[in-house]
């Protein structure tokens, strides 16, 4: 089984926008269940089918396939629960990671949060100055949460 340990942040600032190459990213669900999600993305000139496990802390089992980018481009299209995730990643080196900073766009514009991926989750790692408040494990703010309940919705942004 493949672990995924990622903690994510708000963003702060404008720093960010400078760094890294933007890519925009379009993802659907054929399953948003907490417990078991099946996520659809197409990723610049890549696709991949990735399924992840229920999160506890910050890891969570995660298994992702490469796919052709027109089967993808159906399964968004067809099957996955509407409204799709859209966002512009930048993905920004920093040491010996990489911070993978989401721009939502749509029904969630206004939403920016960093994610950073580990080897264990008491891994130290370095935070850039546009690192804001952590919301690992903030449910609202997990992308197969935004599509029934967008950004634009919420009382209380960030």
């Amino acid at each position: 089984m493949g672990v995924e340990i990622e903690r994510k942040f708000l963003v702060d600032g404008d720093a960010w926008r400078t760094l890294g190459e933007a890519t925009l990213l379009r993802q659907g669900y054929l399953s948003a269940d907490p417990a078991r999600t099946v996520r659809v993305r197409i990723d610049g000139e890549r696709a991949f089918l990735t399924i992840k496990g229920k999160s506890v802390g910050a890891s969570r089992g995660e298994w992702e396939y490469p796919i052709p980018v027109a089967e993808a481009a159906e399964l968004l299209d067809g099957l996955c629960q509407q409204p799709l995730v859209e966002k512009v990643r930048r993905r920004i080196a920093a040491g010996p990671h990489t911070w993978e900073v989401d721009e939502f766009l749509g029904a969630n514009a206004g939403l920016v949060v960093a994610e950073i991926e580990l080897a264990s989750e008491d891994e130290a790692f370095d935070k850039p100055d546009w690192i804001g408040r952590e919301v690992t494990g903030e449910a609202r703010y997990f992308n197969s949460n935004l599509i029934r309940h967008p950004y634009s919705q919420w009382k209380d942004l960030a």
